[in-house]
This record gives C-alpha cells, sequence and structure tokens, in this order.
C-alpha cells in the first residue's frame, strides 16, 4: 500500500520542530509500524537526508521504549498494543498518518520521535525496590500469598513505563505509573517494610518532575498497551492519605517527648 507519513522532526532539544511529509509506497500490511519506519530510514539514507531517531529495542511490546503517538494517539490505533506491535493492516491505502514524539512537560523532546523518560527513573529509584537478604534464595513457598492478592499485584507490575499514560492525559500526570510501581509492591509481603516511605517518596518525586495532577479523566488506562486499571491510583491515594497521617502523628510525638 502507499501512505502519506507526516512525522516530527526536530534536531536537539533546543531547536524547533515541525512536520516533514513523506510518501512511501509498497507497505507491506504484514509489517509492524517501527518496519515502515526503517523502510522510511533505508530511502533517507539512500537519498541522502538525515535518518528519523525514534527509539527501541525488544520490539516485542515488552520494554516500553517504543514511545510515539500515532494519528494524536500513544502507540498508535489498537488497543493493548505498543507500536512495535502496532502492523499496517490496521491502516489502508492512502492513508495519512502523523507520527511524534509523546507530548508531556516531563518528556522533553531529545531528537525527532525520541523523549527523555528518565523522569520515570527517578520516580522508581525513589521507592521501587524492597529490602531483601541478598544471600541464599529463599524458599518459594515461604510466604504464603493469597491468590487474588498475587493476581493483582501481578497485573500491576505488568507496567512496562512506556509512558503512554502520561502522553494521553490532559494534564501530563503520571499517577498510573507511579500508582502501578508502588502498589505491586504495597499488596505483597516483601513490600512491607517500605511500605509508608515508598509510597510518600515515590510521589513526591513524581511532583518534583513537574507531572501533571490527575484529574480521573481516565485516558491513562485507555492508553496503556498493558491494560493498567485506574484502580490502582485509588489504592495509590489511600495509602498516600494514611502515610501522610502516620508520619504527621510520629513527628508530633517527637515533639512532644521533647
Amino acid at each position: 500500500m502507499n501512505l502519506t507519513l507526516f512525522v516530527w522532526r526536530q534536531k536537539n532539544a533546543d531547536a524547533q520542530g515541525g512536520f516533514e511529509r513523506y510518501e512511501i509506497s509498497d507497505v507491506s500490511e504484514d509489517s509492524s509500524f517501527l518496519e515502515t519506519l526503517d523502510m522510511l530510514n533505508l530511502r533517507l539514507v539512500e537519498s541522502g537526508q538525515p535518518t528519523v531517531a525514534f527509539e527501541h529495542d525488544c520490539r516485542e511490546g515488552i520494554c516500553g521504549s517504543c514511545s510515539m503517538s500515532i494519528n494524536g494517539r500513544p502507540h498508535g490505533p489498537k488497543k493493548l498494543t505498543t507500536a512495535c506491535q502496532l502492523h499496517m493492516r490496521n491502516y489502508k491505502d492512502g492513508d495519512v498518518i502523523y507520527v511524534e514524539p509523546f507530548r508531556a512537560r516531563a518528556f522533553p523532546v531529545v531528537k525527532d520521535l525520541v523523549v527523555d523518560r528518565s523522569a520515570f527513573d527517578r520516580i522508581q529509584q525513589a521507592g521501587g525496590y524492597v529490602s531483601v537478604n541478598t544471600g541464599a534464595a529463599p524458599e518459594a513457598n515461604a510466604n504464603a500469598i493469597e491468590k487474588d492478592k498475587a493476581d493483582e499485584a501481578f497485573d500491576a507490575a505488568a507496567c512496562i513505563g512506556c509512558g503512554a499514560c502520561v502522553a494521553a492525559c490532559p494534564n501530563g500526570s503520571a499517577m498510573l505509573f507511579t500508582a502501578a510501581k508502588v502498589t505491586h509492591l504495597s499488596l505483597l509481603p516483601q513490600g512491607q517494610p517500605e511500605r509508608s516511605a515508598r509510597v510518600l517518596d515515590m510521589v513526591h518525586t513524581m511532583d518534583a518532575e513537574m507531572f501533571g495532577g490527575c484529574t480521573n479523566h481516565g485516558e491513562c488506562q485507555e492508553a496503556c498497551p498493558k491494560g493498567i486499571s485506574i484502580k490502582y491510583i485509588s489504592q495509590l491515594n489511600r495509602d498516600f492519605l494514611s502515610s501522610t497521617v502516620k508520619k504527621a502523628l510520629s513527628l508530633r510525638g517527637k515533639m512532644q517527648s521533647q
């Protein structure tokens, strides 16, 4: 099939970007969207033009690298699908497709379709871990975990940190990402020692990274390629409120004892 691509081109973070038009022909409906960009880049190389920068790694829908919006939708039109797993059979001959980087204040453009999502890393580093003995491996069944809790924790842990939730949110909020990372640990016994500190530290880091606030639009769960539910945001809010009160009472107790 023949397609018209309008691709966002931006030399660097400080440059002014804009869409450039490309006509591409003989696109197989069995190719993925990233393979179509590969085809475009090959033709740009052959004509001596600079290639389009875009991020990718596994191309199996599990690494979260392919952060781009296609016709205004993070990862494209198909639900529960990353851009690398989006196939061209979802389009038809003659379609016009706009491709741009994720848009969010906390995700500055690096070049073309590549954005800096290291803010997610800093949120994770603030508390997304558990205290464990790094000696001998513990017995797998040493900690009995109810199946419904284990399933719920697994669903939250499915988050791949791609940033689609942020790009889809009108406020540029990272609440769904943060909630998934906080909640999957708080549901498990191994996550209890840092539970209160974790939610406070990760939420405060999220705010410091200049993500927007959540106003329950629900666009985040619609765009999430792993189907993370906004119910985890509710759990995050409960944990945050509880931990804030506990910290305030603890500080008051220390002040009164002095």
